[in-house]
This record gives C-alpha cells, sequence and structure tokens, in this order.
C-alpha cells in the first residue's frame, strides 16, 4: 500500500487518510475518492491530499476484518458485526466463558503490527450479546499474505476463540456443623450459594447440614451422588488446611480423588477440587458465604461451562488473582468503572421509537397504522429494533395513542406519552429521552414509519459507537447518503431537552460534526420513510 500526499489528479480510487472540507461538504477519513469527489476537490482549489493507494495483493481493511472474523469464530458460538473502518467486534452467542489459547492469541498477534486482536482475559464468564472481542486493521489495507498467515493462525483447532455455554446442571450443598454454629449463618450459606450457581444456568436440588466429622460427611456426599446432583458444594465450618483435614479426608472416603488444594487467588486460597465417578466435588472456606466474587467462582464457572480445571490450570490463576479490595488503592476498581466513559463494557443503547407524530401528509389516515406486508407499519419498525441489541426500547406515542398502543400489543415495549406531540417532532424526543434510563450510554433513535429497517442495521451502528475515539453519534448511509436511525451518545441527553420545533435531532447532528460516524449499509431501508400516500402505495408493492 502506499501512503502520503497525491496529486488530486491522480486520486480517484485512493482513500483519503484526514477529512477534508470541499467548500460546504466534507469528505470525511476513510472515503474512497471517486471521480466526482476529485473533480469537486480540484474546482474547490485543493491540489494534493494524503491519501493511501492499494497495490496489487492488498486486502482493504473492511475485507481482512471480515476474514479474520470468519476465521476466529468459526464454530458459530460468536456473532460478528458489520465490519466497519476495519473493525469487526465478536459477541457471545448465549451465556457462558470465553474460552481460547492466549499463546496463539500471541502468535497471531505478533505476525504483523497491521493486525491487532483484542479479547476478554480467558475464562471471562460473559451474557449473550455482550462483546468478547474485537478485531482492527491498523492501516487502509493489507498484503494478503499478512491476512493468510494470520486466518491460518486463526482457524487453527476450529476457531482461535469460542464462548463455552453454561449448561443446565444439578448442585447439592452439605454445610457442616460444629458445637456453637448459628443456623442464620448455614441459612445464609444456602441463600448465597443458590445465586452463585443461578447465576451460571445450575440449579440448587439438594441440601444437607450435617455434623463436621469424616465419616458422616462422607455418608452425605453418598446421599447427593444418588439424588443426582453433578456438582456437590461442601462448605465446611471450618476452613481445609491440609489434605488429611476433615473434608478431603471424607471426599476421599466416598470414593472421590482430590484434583487440587488451594488456589493463588484471594478470597478462595482455601478451595479444594475434587471429583468422584458421579460428581464433581469443591469444598469452600467459609469466605464464600459472601455473595462477592470469590475464587470458587472461577472453578464454579469453569465446571459449568464443561471446561473442568486441571491442577496446573488453578496453580496458574495467580495473574488477576487478587479479588480483595485494598482500601489503600487511590482508585479502588468500583470507582474506576464508575468513571469509566462508556460506562459498560458492551454499551448500553436504549431505544427511542417515535410514533407520536398525527401523519398530516397522509390525509385522513394514521400511516403507522396501515399494514405493510401483513403487519402495521410501527409494528414492523419496533421488532426490528427489539430483535436488536438495544434495550429498553420506548415508544413515544400521542396521535390515537390508544390505537398505536393496540397495534404493539405483546411487545416488550415501554410506552411515553407525549400529550404535545402536536407541537413537533422535538417533543416526543424530549419527553423519550426523559424516559430513559441513568444508566444508558446512548439512545437509538428510530421513527416509527421506517418499516424496512433491519435488526442487523441497527447492531451495526452500535458496533460503530465508541465515544472514547469520538464516535458519539452514529449515522446510517446508503449510497452516500444519510438516514435513520441515529445513535446519540449519552452526553447529548441533556441537550437534546433544548431542541424545538418538527426537526428532531438533526440540529443536534449538524452542531457536532466531529463526534459523526458514518455507517454504510447493503440495504436503502434506512433511507426510507413513508409520509405520503404515494410512498405508502410504493412500499406495498
Amino acid at each position: 500500500m502506499k501512503f502520503g500526499e497525491i496529486p488530486v489528479a491522480e486520486a480517484a480510487g485512493a482513500i483519503l487518510a484526514h477529512s477534508q472540507h470541499v467548500g460546504d461538504t466534507r469528505f470525511k477519513k476513510g472515503r474512497t475518492l471517486t471521480a466526482d469527489d476529485v473533480a469537486a476537490l480540484a474546482a474547490a482549489g485543493i491540489a494534493t491530499v494524503v491519501a493511501a493507494q492499494l497495490e496489487p495483493g492488498d486486502i482493504g481493511e473492511d475485507q481482512a476484518a471480515d476474514r479474520l472474523a470468519t476465521a476466529a469464530a468459526a464454530d458459530g458460538s460468536l456473532t460478528a458485526s458489520v465490519a466497519s473502518t476495519g473493525r469487526v467486534n465478536l459477541y457471545a452467542a448465549e451465556h457462558g466463558l470465553v474460552a481460547f489459547d492466549p499463546a496463539r492469541l500471541d502468535e497471531l498477534n505478533l505476525v504483523d503490527e497491521a493486525i491487532a486482536i483484542a479479547t476478554l482475559p480467558a475464562y471471562t464468564a460473559v451474557e449473550a450479546k455482550q462483546m468478547v472481542a474485537t478485531i482492527k486493521i491498523i492501516p487502509f489495507a493489507v498484503p494478503g499474505e499478512v491476512v493468510d498467515i494470520c486466518t491460518g493462525i486463526a482457524a487453527e483447532a476450529g476457531g482461535l476463540i469460542r464462548v463455552a455455554p453454561f449448561r443446565p446442571h444439578k448442585v447439592g450443598l452439605i454445610q457442616t456443623r460444629l458445637s456453637g454454629t448459628k443456623e442464620s449463618v448455614l441459612d445464609k450459606g444456602r441463600e448465597v450459594t443458590a445465586a452463585r450457581v443461578g447465576e451460571l444456568d445450575g440449579e440448587l436440588i439438594a441440601e444437607r447440614r450435617c455434623a463436621h466429622d469424616e465419616a458422616t460427611l462422607a455418608a452425605v456426599i453418598g446421599e447427593l451422588e444418588d439424588e443426582g446432583c453433578e456438582v456437590i458444594l461442601v462448605l465446611g465450618a471450618s476452613a481445609i488446611t491440609d489434605r488429611r483435614d476433615v473434608v478431603p479426608a471424607a471426599v476421599e472416603r466416598a470414593g472421590g480423588t482430590l484434583i487440587h488444594l488451594g488456589m493463588p487467588v484471594d478470597p478462595g486460597n482455601l478451595t479444594l477440587l475434587a471429583r468422584s465417578e458421579r460428581a464433581q466435588i469443591v469444598g469452600l472456606p467459609g469466605s464464600a458465604r459472601s455473595p462477592r466474587l470469590h475464587g470458587c467462582d472461577w472453578v464454579l464457572q469453569r465446571l459449568a461451562a464443561g471446561l473442568p480445571p486441571t491442577s496446573q490450570d488453578i496453580m496458574t490463576m495467580g495473574a488477576g488473582g487478587l479479588l480483595k479490595e485494598i482500601p489503600a488503592r487511590p482508585l479502588p476498581r468500583a470507582a474506576a468503572a464508575a468513571a469509566a466513559e462508556p460506562r459498560h463494557a458492551e454499551p448500553r443503547i436504549a431505544a427511542l421509537i417515535l410514533a407520536a407524530g398525527q401523519s398530516r401528509r397522509m390525509g385522513r389516515i394514521n400511516k403507522l397504522l396501515e399494514d405493510i406486508d401483513g403487519a402495521p407499519m410501527v409494528a414492523r419498525a419496533v421488532d426490528a429494533v427489539i430483535s436488536s441489541r438495544t434495550a429498553p426500547v420506548f415508544v413515544v406515542v400521542g396521535h390515537e395513542a390508544d390505537r398505536v398502543r393496540g397495534a404493539l400489543a405483546g411487545r416488550d415495549v415501554v410506552f411515553v406519552d407525549n400529550p404535545a406531540y402536536a407541537e413537533g417532532l422535538s417533543t416526543s424526543l424530549k419527553h423519550g429521552v426523559a424516559a430513559l434510563p441513568e444508566d444508558a450510554d446512548g439512545v437509538l433513535v428510530c421513527l416509527g414509519d421506517m418499516p424496512r429497517i433491519a435488526a442487523a442495521e441497527i447492531d451495526a451502528l452500535i458496533d460503530a459507537f465508541d465515544p472514547i475515539v469520538g464516535r458519539s453519534i452514529c449515522v446510517p448511509t446508503f449510497d452516500g447518503k444519510r438516514g435513520n436511525p441515529v445513535l446519540l451518545g449519552h452526553r447529548f441527553f441533556a441537550e437534546i431537552q433544548e431542541i424545538s420545533g418538527d426537526v428532531g435531532a438533526r440540529q443536534l447532528i449538524g452542531a457536532y460534526p466531529d463526534l459523526i460516524v458514518e455507517v454504510a449499509m447493503d440495504g436503502d431501508g434506512v433511507l426510507v420513510d413513508i409520509d405520503t400516500p404515494q410512498a405508502l402505495k410504493k412500499a406495498r408493492v
């Protein structure tokens, strides 16, 4: 790839390296210059531009990122975003545990500085739709041979990274007693353990309380195995201090085998892992009665995902294993997380569907209730939004509010009333934003008269959203034309309350050109809003 300052006359097909004002128009960084663009630059008196020109064998940034994503996520446990500016994000398809070989990831990242893959730490628990990894092509293009090497590494063993889903599993809990043990302490142990197990798609099907002695405990372990418990947790009245202590001795007496005692994770140092022919057995220290993150959580996650740790696995958990907050730290993790921008690892984007208007240009009908391919127009827009990664979904109603509610019956949406709907679109926007949750990182503003919007297009806007690098306003485009819906960052919520008239967010978008990222779409649904009888007729063809 060639990069540098080139004469405008030779710039057709080149990729613009820096944004460039051309009269009243702004050509954004990353734009592939057309012959018309070159003519406009020349007419504006611009003689040269800094741009990239692909050479034979080069692969463009988006194509390269797509190829790597396909190879890295080959097993189907991850979904990939649409490539944009050389980036593809990978998301968990379901609740589970991130699994990959860090050495192979390092091998790939060491091939060439042009290709970078960042992931969550190995064995991180993730929710469905949570971002797991991001693939970024640093320059505008990469030599094909570099992409081939990296995709080869990524494709080994069925893919570079996967999410092992948490499987439904039956769990039993044994709590031992010594003289003076309070039932309230045991009650709390059961409550916390049930919650811990439930978060991993398990079910606490049985609990036993028994004396803290080897023979009794061994017998109870056998009882829970007979009841079908796949995982047995032993919360002892006294911490395990040696492999010959009561809990490990009882496990062996019951026919179990000790795998490892202790772990370089605090809290959780005195955790025991064992197994029998019928169950995995985990000895828990007293600190596991607290609901806070604990070393046993790392073990239980592995078991729930079908990735039981070996002794060596446990002994190498020390990096990052200090889970305690230390008061002497200048900025504890909880405070650091609260100060971060965006405030969540995967941005929380609420959706706002504007469906309060009077449809004046449609005559006497309410266009939102008109049938499009068997469903009301507004229902088609709402269904696309619900199917995307936005949540929660708010619908602003005003004109014929009861009929609009009826058209959306049974859908998981929150209705917001706008009594001032006749005063223009801005009133719906303000009422809707005022109802958004405080922890929303941004809002997708969608018009109710856009029945051809697709969930994948909405997710592409979310993928492009990154306030840290200045992508706080995400606008879809088709064939170079801007459309809707638009994604706006949390920083604009207060300013939206100052908008007036019937212009929606257009005025706000125009005020912040440097914070806009345009996201190219494959279809023209982002340009199609139905305002007239003629447009409605065309939409039904």
